[in-house]
């Protein structure tokens, strides 16, 4: 199994985590994306798309989201990614919610300090806000976003939360989230996303 990634890239960190939280053997394959490898002809055959991560096991899986229902379905034994269907469903939600305010919101702000990004960033830290706001509300009663142990649901909401100081999200006001935080770092083969001295963290 080998997995494709760059080590700050939020979306490859939730594809490394998950591969060694499940204890897989896996070989990491850093893709340079400041010397462009990631839109040359060979990456661009195992993803058109030109992003990372992807996961080839035999399979070519890409996408961070996709790679990481994959490894649920193949590894997981039901446990990160619920059979019932309101399991299934509520796990879904937060992985679109990953996939979108996630990413417009936090991972966006840190696109600007990391990466140099041209968004506008009183936009992106105002939506990184409101995303914490409403997942403050959901972990105040609960330890997971869904049911009572950890899913793929908090796997791929951990890395671009862990990291929003970078973007200059301040987490101080949300104590339930840093609670969340914590515990997802407490799991057995948990491994940390890699920090940069930018935004809150200079």
């Amino acid at each position: 199994m080998k997995l494709y990634h760059h080590p700050l890239s939020g979306h490859a960190h939730r594809a490394r985590l998950f591969v060694s939280l499940l204890g897989l053997p896996h070989e990491l394959v850093e893709v340079d994306l400041m010397a462009g490898e990631h839109k040359s002809p060979d990456f661009l055959k195992l993803n058109p798309f030109g992003q990372v991560p992807v996961l080839d096991d035999g399979v070519v899986i890409a996408d961070s989201n996709a790679i990481l229902v994959y490894l649920a379905k193949k590894a997981g034994g039901g446990d990160w990614l619920p059979e019932d269907p309101s399991g299934a469903a509520a796990v879904q939600r937060w992985l679109s919610v990953a996939a979108g305010e996630v990413a417009y919101g936090p991972a966006a702000a840190r696109l600007i300090t990391v990466f140099g990004a041209k968004f506008n960033a009183d936009e992106v830290i105002a939506r990184a806000h409101t995303l914490l706001g409403r997942l403050e509300s959901r972990l105040s009663g609960q330890d997971w976003l869904v049911g009572d142990r950890p899913t793929i649901a908090d796997v791929a909401i951990y890395s671009y939360v862990a990291r929003a100081p970078e973007g200059n999200v301040d987490l101080s006001g949300y104590p339930a989230v840093r609670g969340f935080l914590r515990r997802v770092e407490e799991l057995p083969g948990f491994v940390p996303f890699a920090q940069t001295p930018a935004g809150l963290t200079a």
